[in-house]
């Protein structure tokens, strides 16, 4: 059942002894004080409907851990630690000086509540409705967009050791798939989770290994999800294993060569798999590309800030691959949740300014900005000329009533239904040809399906327009410390401590909401009988 705390204090309360040794303008002082008001008694109700047993761990005091803990990047016995040791946990969460703290898995278990709740994330909804009150983002009309890639909790498993993990986990969880197993697969011992001993630099020893393991997944996969199987057995976790290995066996093999894939001679394929899974640990986890040079294995969390006050107004943790985890298609959604919050409570406005990356300026993203009545103040991605230093797309007329296109010496051709026009044989004794192309076909120009003039006035607007780089330039040193403030010193918090993109999100929220209460206490954030401010 939902406990609750005790509204007298205990003979060895930490407070009464050594409160004073905590600073004044702190979270601790803050949650010491303030945290019955935060996260009331019937907070975590919900999560416990009989109303019978032996009472929970008040809400008041879980949440406050929580906060703490996700403030300071702490592992569950950490955390636990803390709370046993640290006169300032105590302080805190109201505990007397003697409390011997609780078992790590208590953490654990208030985790998996939260996440099966209908509310998930009511820690971080408890702050905002703080935020709310103090009307610290009444008036604000910039909104800020950002991401930032977390390092998995898992090692990046290579093909072979994917095949054997997944093997030995369908032989766990599928009824009667150990029996098949047992009689028809014989690649592995499938007893030892480790790689086979052979000799790896042997190219043809590594290929006919992974045939052989290939073939074993194959067929394993058909005994049960082939014609004649019995699909009815197959419940929902042992379908999700045979949907794993189905996967790995996969996702980085080719047929051999000469092999036309039927014959049972696959090697590992000579590139990597779009939205590749890279652990059978974390089956959510993918190789992410920050940058052209910089290669991560993790996550991305996308974050929307008040650039103003620094304040994190929304956040939500993604696979790192794929169109629908893109960052313009994550930070409309956030933008949406963000402005149906404000308009809800009174405090927002029909439309924001947006300050973004180049990630987030696709003719889609744009346009729909503009459709909801916001303004992109997103900086623009480069064009690549042809050859460097000479013409870009934006050196091109076009005209879209007529459908033609005409080069910087005057050539025009007509738009094809596919939006590109080729100058062929037009490039041949051009003058400006060196600073146009290198192509022995001459010039090709490929525009956007539905946006390329919203794209290239962008471009214009930004390299015309002072005020629009000096808006973009004047606030993205508070977005920047905000994401300096989310990953933690010396970016100790890019490495996530959980699985899955839902109990992950529950860790970005929580983090962002103990940001939020720190820096409205830098802001001034008090107390008084009708309500909370802003001093």
């Amino acid at each position: 059942m939902q406990g609750r705390s005790g509204s007298g204090r205990e003979l060895l309360d930490t407070a009464s002894l050594v409160g004073h040794l905590v600073p004044a303008g702190g979270v601790y002082a803050f949650l010491a004080e303030h945290r019955g008001v935060v996260f009331p008694d019937g907070m975590f109700a919900d999560l416990f409907p009989s109303g019978r047993g032996r009472p929970s761990v008040p809400a008041d005091v879980i949440a406050s851990v929580l906060l703490l803990q996700t403030l300071e990047d702490r592992s569950d016995a950490e955390a636990m630690t803390a709370l046993r040791c640290d006169l300032r946990w105590k302080v805190a969460c109201g505990l007397p000086i003697d409390h011997a703290g609780f078992h790590p898995t208590t953490l654990t278990l208030w985790r998996h509540r939260l996440r099966a709740s209908d509310r998930p994330d009511r820690i971080f909804e408890a702050v905002r409705a703080v935020i709310t009150v103090t009307g610290v983002l009444t008036g604000k009309t910039r909104r800020a967009l950002d991401s930032v890639v977390f390092d998995d909790a898992v090692a990046t498993q290579d093909t072979v050791t994917q095949l054997i993990a997944a093997m030995r986990r369908v032989r766990r969880e599928v009824p009667g798939a150990a029996a098949v197993i047992a009689a028809s697969c014989h690649a592995h011992d499938w007893d030892d989770p480790g790689k086979p001993r052979i000799a790896w630099d042997d190219k043809p020893a590594r290929d006919a290994l992974v045939s052989a393991l290939v073939v074993d997944a194959a067929t394993v996969v058909d005994a049960f999800t082939g014609p004649g199987a019995g699909r009815d057995t197959v419940d929902e976790r042992a379908g999700h294993a045979l949907a794993l290995l189905a996967l790995v066996a996969g996702q980085d093999v080719e047929p051999a060569e000469g092999s036309d894939g039927t014959d049972g001679r696959w090697r590992i394929a000579r590139r990597v798999a779009p939205e590749r899974v890279i652990s059978t640990v974390d089956v959510q986890a993918r190789h992410v590309h920050k940058t052209v040079h910089h290669r991560q294995d993790g996550f991305k969390g996308h974050v929307i800030i008040e650039p103003d006050t620094g304040l994190f107004t929304g956040a939500t943790l993604t696979e790192a691959a794929g169109e629908a985890n893109h960052e313009a298609v994550i930070g409309l959604d956030l933008l949406g949740q963000d402005r149906g919050q404000t308009l809800a409570n009174g405090t927002g406005n029909a439309g924001f300014d947006i300050l973004a990356d180049s990630a987030y300026g696709t003719g889609d993203a744009r346009a729909a900005l503009t459709a909801a009545g916001h303004t992109a103040i997103i900086k623009p991605g480069p064009l690549r000329p042809a050859v460097p230093g000479g013409f870009t797309l934006d050196d091109f007329t076009v005209d879209e009533p007529a459908g033609t296109v005409t080069c910087p010496n005057g050539l025009t051709r007509r738009l094809t239904a596919n939006r590109t026009a080729t100058f062929g044989a037009g490039c041949r004794g051009c003058p400006l040809r060196q600073r146009c192309t290198t192509a022995k076909d001459g010039r090709t120009i490929t525009l956007h399906h539905h946006h390329h003039a919203l794209l290239r006035a962008a471009r214009h607007d930004w390299a015309t327009n002072p005020a629009t780089r000096d808006t973009y330039r004047r606030h993205r040193p508070m977005v920047e410390r905000s994401i300096a403030w989310l990953i933690g010193p010396k970016g100790r918090c890019r490495k996530l401590r959980y699985h899955g993109t839902a109990t992950n999100t529950w860790w970005l929220r929580t983090r962002i909401a103990a940001l939020n209460l720190r820096r409205l206490l830098n802001l001034g954030l008090t107390h008084h009988h009708t309500g909370w401010t802003l001093t």
